[in-house]
């Protein structure tokens, strides 16, 4: 055979990742990388039958292969034809000419070049090549005798002595070869070697489709006798029926299910009641029904079943610390919760409620454990639920009665030692109608109580003692006394911003890639032409671009305002890549007004005290801790207080008093009595639209007062929280770690405390102590000379008191500036 392809000059190379193209055969390839369409467009241009060296990568996750990623022999093909797909890729037609040897690659912009030349095939022209040849074609000719396929027309039509190696690769082409198969065959250069080696795959491979088609018949001939015994089965069904033979049936398996399961002996007695009332009933009755759906329900109980637990404290401390970032005290708490159940061996104990604001990880806390320690997980959601019987069940006598949501969770989790999380306990409605759900949770939540929990439906003692109940909730305070106190408060408050950065980076980003197809900066881009359709986008995003999120677009104690706009990003790269218009997207701190939009959150602290009569303070709310300010003003008038903002009772006291105090010390503080005579005060606290209560802002709404009479500013790198006395004593509030927490987001540097919330401080992070100054008081004096600014600005009247920004809270959660 004459050489076709010239060692000295470069030629295309057509890399494969998971094909072969053997000599002799014409095959169409989907084409989708880029360098590959290039080569494909190059060569249309130059005209027809043009070549290009064919190559198999040896793996094909890579994406850009060198010389040394291709296999060392590849087939010179001749293109026929080119065609456009449905997507981006292009559908090549070639036709394999010969074997080649690939020595060196000589470029690989815009496509791939390498030197080739011709790899002689020996022994092609022996008598034993032609003499296996034939006896090649017999074989499947013996095998395939029936088949009229593509094997047999090929042997019909070729010589097999005329090229034994061509007719070896032309049948092996045919066959279904993995393809390790086809690359052997491809790299085999001895003709005898070659025809020898398809014989065998064409002998297993031939056999095997044999086998798998009386296999085939075979389930055909099972399946026709199935349908009649089918048939046959409901014909005997029905005459059971009238007879009333298979209703008999059935009660003897239900009767021996109960027998076989270990009981109570108060249950015990109840189930042989049943069953007697089960035997002297007909199918027809009503009553017969409900009876035998109270006994399948004591039947599906895990009475005695438990699940197999893995205690290994060190286990869920992993578990833990990889599903959640931060967060140590009430991992620890959890852990030691974990140690006093492994050591002491007695599943009563304290239950653990995860109290903080949404999106902190209580929920999922909770299924955490559970993967570790190998239990079951059933979540009863309690938002809303204001019935009894929602949790107790309905009584028998009603139509349609079900056990409550515990026992039907046992039900499901099939053991009696699952993890039981109990959301949302403070959502439970508190409507005078349909009884108490709250209350019914008192037995449940009491371990000295709960091992004889009676449900209304199975009105059987049914032990819950082996549960591990965890309950999570945002506000404890709307828990009553009773179920407060069975409950051990685990707080969970919140996150710093280094920790939601940690969080974004390590959980919160990897998910949202996954699920919206977009590679992230490490992912492998190499996705076989099979299983993709276009180009799969990709998305990077700094440090400085999160911090920015995190900062100028959420507000928020959890993280679930950060995953949305994480998502949103997501959603950008996929749109940007299916236009067309970039292939990744890379995203810095100053990109995100682009992709984001203008940001939700700026620094309005400075802004807002910049004039007299305006203070920042600290509330705890229910979804986390929040800074709101308090604003004064003062016109002529009659020596009035006007109060508004939709303020509680409480918090209209404390600004009473803080009035009474200031008119009391006047001389003290530098007001001028008949001023105040003279002039009304409006205090006002923004966002009018949300309910504001409590005591902790008595120290704020002094220090506004005293700002605007005195004309002295407050310092905007500070802000505050404690209830005053009339007696100007600072005393302590409660929320300290989320209010502390809050200021911290909002850029403020200083606090200022009552003294006796000295021992809160420790609960704040590390990393948020060591970026805000502490400041303790006893009372009012200190704070004023801690807050205000030493000289007074010269402002008109009119002036002092600042002006409205805008609110500032992120919905239309109370805020409440109490203790808890």
């Amino acid at each position: 055979m004459n050489p076709s392809v010239d060692p000295t000059d470069p030629i295309a190379l057509l890399p494969l990742r998971g094909g072969v193209l053997l000599p002799g055969t014409v095959t169409t390839i989907p084409v989708g990388r880029r360098k590959s369409i290039a080569l494909i467009k190059a060569l249309s241009e130059r005209g027809p039958e043009q070549k290009v060296v064919v190559g198999v990568q040896r793996d094909p996750r890579i994406n850009d292969p060198t010389v040394a990623d291709i296999q060392p022999l590849g087939t010179l093909a001749e293109i026929i034809t080119v065609n456009q797909a449905a997507s981006a890729a292009l559908m090549l037609t070639v036709r394999g000419l010969e074997r080649v040897a690939i020595e060196s690659m000589t470029g690989s912009r815009p496509y791939w070049t390498v030197e080739a030349s011709p790899a002689p095939t020996s022994s092609n022209d022996s008598h034993r090549a032609r003499a296996l040849a034939g006896a090649l074609a017999d074989q499947i000719r013996e095998i395939a005798e029936d088949d009229s396929g593509a094997l047999v027309r090929l042997i019909d039509e070729t010589d097999p002595a005329e090229d034994p190696g061509l007719f070896a690769d032309r049948i092996a082409s045919l066959l279904d070869l993995t393809h390790e198969r086809r690359v052997h065959v491809l790299l085999t250069l001895d003709a005898v070697d070659r025809v020898e080696a398809v014989a065998r795959m064409a002998g297993e491979t031939l056999t095997k489709g044999e086998v798998e088609e009386k296999i085939r018949r075979s389930v055909r001939d099972a399946f026709k006798d199935h349908q009649r015994e089918s048939i046959l089965r409901q014909q005997l069904k029905a005459i059971q029926k009238e007879l009333g033979e298979g209703e008999r049936s059935q009660k003897d398996d239900l009767a021996a299910r109960l027998a076989d399961i270990e009981l109570p002996d108060d249950a015990r007695e109840t189930v042989d009641r049943e069953l007697k009332r089960l035997e002297a009933l007909q199918p027809g009755q009503a009553e017969y029904n409900v009876v035998r759906t109270y006994l399948e329900t004591i039947a599906d109980l895990p009475w005695s079943a438990r699940a197999e637990t893995d205690d290994d404290v060190q286990r869920v401390s992993d578990v833990l610390d990889a599903d959640h970032y931060g967060l140590d005290k009430v991992k620890r708490r959890i852990l030691e919760h974990m140690a006093v159940l492994k050591l002491s061996g007695n599943p009563r104990g304290t239950i653990l409620c995860l109290a903080g604001p949404p999106g902190t990880g209580k929920t999922s806390l909770a299924r955490s454990i559970a993967e570790a320690t190998g239990r079951p997980f059933v979540r009863i959601a309690l938002g809303g639920v204001r019935d009894e019987a929602e949790i107790r069940g309905h009584r028998r006598t009603y139509v349609g009665a079900l056990p409550g949501r515990l026992i039907a969770g046992l039900r499901k989790a099939g053991a009696k030692n699952p993890v039981m999380l109990l959301d949302e306990l403070d959502k439970v409605s508190q409507s005078a109608y349909g009884g108490s759900p709250e209350a019914a949770l008192l037995e449940v939540l009491d371990p000295e109580q709960n091992a004889v929990f009676t449900d209304h439906y199975l009105e059987l003692p049914f032990d819950l003692s082996e549960v591990l109940f965890i309950c999570t909730a945002n506000d404890i305070g709307r828990l009553s006394s009773p179920l407060r106190d069975r409950l051990e408060i685990v707080e969970v408050e919140g996150y710093t911003r280094d920790e939601k950065l940690h969080i974004a980076r390590r959980h919160l980003l990897p998910k949202q890639l996954h699920n919206h197809g977009v590679a992230g900066p490490d992912a492998d881009e190499a996705v076989s032409l099979e299983k993709r359709e276009g180009p799969r986008p990709s998305l990077e995003l700094t440090d400085d671009a999160i911090r920015g999120i995190i900062g100028d677009y959420t507000r928020e104690a959890g993280v679930r305002q950060l995953e949305r706009e994480l998502i949103r990003l997501c959603r950008t790269a996929a749109l940007a890549v299916a236009r067309g218009e970039a292939e990744r997207l890379e995203v810095d701190g100053g990109d995100l007004v682009e992709h984001l939009g203008k940001p939700k959150y700026r620094d309005e602290v400075a802004e807002r005290t910049a004039l007299p009569g305006v203070a920042t303070g600290l509330a705890w709310t229910p979804v986390g801790g929040d800074i709101l300010f308090i604003e004064t003003s003062r016109m002529p008038g009659k020596g009035r207080l006007e109060i508004t903002g939709q303020l509680g009772d409480v918090m209209k006291e404390s600004a009473r008093a803080a009035l009474s105090y200031v008119r009391s010390h006047a001389d003290t503080l530098g007001v001028d009595t008949d001023a105040l005579a003279e002039q009304d005060l409006h205090l006002h606290v923004p966002a009018g639209a949300v309910p504001k209560d409590g005591p902790s802002a008595g120290v704020t709404i002094f220090t506004a007062l005293t700002s605007l009479l005195t004309g002295r500013c407050v310092r905007s790198d500070t802000a505050m929280s404690g209830e005053v006395t009339l007696r100007g004593r600072v005393l302590p509030v409660g929320g300290i770690k989320a209010k502390v927490l809050a200021a911290h987001r909002a850029g403020i540097s200083r606090v200022i405390l009552s003294r006796r919330n000295d021992r809160d401080i420790d609960e704040v992070p590390e990393d948020v102590r060591d970026r805000i100054e502490f400041i303790l008081v006893d009372d009012m004096s200190e704070v004023l000379d801690a807050a205000l600014q030493d000289e007074p600005v010269e402002a008109p009247l009119d002036a002092l008191g600042g002006l409205t920004v805008g609110d500032t809270t992120e919905g239309p959660h109370p805020l409440s500036a109490e203790s808890r």
